[in-house]
């Protein structure tokens, strides 16, 4: 299992990006969740099959509509303990 957390920077708050972002991993079996953070970038703890991850960092790029992804900011991480991939409060 290929698991990362990710920073996405831009103008993501406010345009849906995090409703989105669970349906794109839903679609994808990708686990984790997502929040916005209190300096306008959204993080997220992304885990699964390597291409699944890869796909949805992909598509994370361009986001939603309405988003304007400035840069991504990928680690490495621990997969979650809870299946699923859900929306997570403001951190």
């Amino acid at each position: 299992m290929d698991a990362k957390t990710v920073r996405i920077r831009g103008r993501v708050q406010g345009v849906g990006y995090r409703d989105w972002m669970v349906e794109e991993a839903t679609r994808l079996g990708v686990q984790g969740w997502v929040r916005n953070r209190a300096d306008g970038s959204v993080e997220a703890l992304v885990a699964g099959d390597a291409a699944a991850v890869g796909a949805l960092l992909i598509a994370c790029r361009a986001g939603p509509r309405l988003a304007w992804v400035e840069r991504i900011e990928e680690d490495f991480a621990e997969p979650p303990a809870e299946p699923g991939f859900r929306r997570l409060p403001t951190a």
